[in-house]
């Protein structure tokens, strides 16, 4: 039976103590502990590797050094104890230019280059390589830290631009295919395969068509059965990448069929521009907050109608985009939006979560010159040693700037939450 309580906090996060004081004496938490209303991913907490290069810039900052997939330093042994304090975190790398990158393997035809600014190329940079060498290195890493790999496929390769954003053409699979098989003749393990980058409805930057989008997953979809004969596990497939579109999504999903697609992955920044001045203003605003759980809604139940086999993954989310807020993204208060995203997202069926990013730009998890942990990647890290897969139900009288979230624990049966006030 449901069991009541007065105040238990694993976290608190305050402001204003005497304005707390007042909210929390009228608080009263209803736990109901008979029944999960959810249930998370044993890796839900996840954070993303990107390509920018280091002359990525926005707001007359370049905030991202040397902490692209092509360029991290592997060697530094905070980028490694941070990844090992989870014990195995899941990693998903991708992002804008994800789309733009060959693979040096196989038959490629295509002159693989590193990226350059480039004003005709998709957001002002040309296509990049990725060479076997980096990969080598990449994977040798992920196997002594334990990280579980999440890779993101380009999925323009062979299209034609037609004009305003959108591309047309089948997908050419031959590189993504060499790719693939190089990967599983040296044994590396990849979790799943991410096909494209927000590429989904109207697009950023780039889109490309729900029906088209369908086909082409079939296809990659046996290429990984073809490739993965007799190999277990097999990756998952994950698709599109991009930020939730309802039409869109439902087509992708009839198209594709049953068991194509894994998880369905979409993106959050709700908050904003990077360089908005009220930020910190939407952050602890309980009404801008609570406006993206329409989107957690109405994605779970376009999964329900249409494609009830895959799940709901948040592949990306920062919070502001552009990089994130310089001396926000970064500090303390951020972690008022990141708690509360990530008790939301579960509530509603979400398999995994990834932050934007694990090292990057001004929304790391690390800093991206010093590698020294921002405060976020402590909200992480207690998230996901303490909060178990099971989600519970929270009601009961409280201040809507009093945000609760319930979880079996992560060990044991006995329930443990998160809370946090937003004054």
């Amino acid at each position: 039976m449901g069991f009541q309580i007065s105040l238990f906090f694993v976290l608190l996060l305050v402001f204003s103590t005497s304005i707390l004081a007042q909210d929390l004496d009228d608080a009263r938490l209803v736990i109901d502990a008979n029944t999960t209303i959810a249930e998370t991913d044993d890796n839900y907490i996840c954070a993303t590797i990107d390509w920018w290069p280091h002359d990525k810039c926005n707001y007359n900052q370049c905030p991202w050094n040397f902490s692209s997939v092509i360029n991290l330093d592997l060697s530094h042994p905070f980028l490694a104890n941070a990844i090992q304090a989870f014990k195995n975190l899941r990693l998903r790398l991708g992002g804008s230019l994800q789309d733009q990158v060959l693979y040096d393997v196989g038959n490629l035809k295509t002159p693989c280059k590193q990226f350059g600014k480039d004003k005709s190329g998709l957001f002002g940079f040309s296509k990049g390589c990725l060479h076997m060498k980096r990969w080598d290195e990449l994977n040798k890493f992920f196997k002594r830290t334990g990280a579980v790999v999440t890779f993101g496929l380009n999925a323009l390769h062979g299209r034609h631009h037609s004009g305003r954003g959108s591309w047309k053409g089948d997908w050419d699979s031959s590189n993504a295919h060499d790719f693939i098989k190089y990967t599983i003749s040296k044994g590396y393990r990849i979790d799943s395969w991410e096909f494209g980058n927000e590429l989904s409805g109207k697009g950023v930057g780039a889109s490309v068509g729900a029906k088209q989008y369908g086909k082409d997953l079939i296809h990659l979809n046996s290429i990984i059965d073809e490739l993965y004969t007799d190999i277990e596990p097999k990756p998952i497939l994950l698709a599109p990448g991009g930020f939730y579109d309802k039409s869109w999504f439902e087509q992708l999903l009839q198209v594709s069929g049953p068991r194509v697609v894994n998880a369905l992955t979409h993106h959050i920044y709700n908050l904003g521009p990077g360089n908005d001045h009220n930020l910190i203003k939407k952050i602890l605003d309980p009404d801008h907050l609570n406006k993206i759980s329409a989107t957690f809604r109405n994605l779970s139940l376009t999964i329900r109608m249409n494609g009830p086999w895959a799940s709901a993954w948040v592949g990306e989310s920062g919070g502001a985009y552009n990089s994130g807020g310089p001396n926000v993204s970064d500090t303390f208060v951020d972690s008022f939006w990141y708690l509360d995203q990530l008790g939301m997202a579960a509530k509603y069926d979400t398999k995994v979560y990834c932050r934007q990013t694990f090292i990057g730009g001004n929304y790391g998890l690390l800093n991206a010159s010093t590698f020294v942990p921002n405060p976020d990647f402590y909200s992480a890290l207690l998230w996901h040693r303490l909060m178990g897969k099971g989600v519970l139900d929270v009601n009961g009288h409280r201040s809507s700037y009093l945000r609760s979230y319930a979880h079996c624990s992560k060990e044991r049966v006995r329930t443990l939450f998160i809370t946090h006030c937003l004054h």
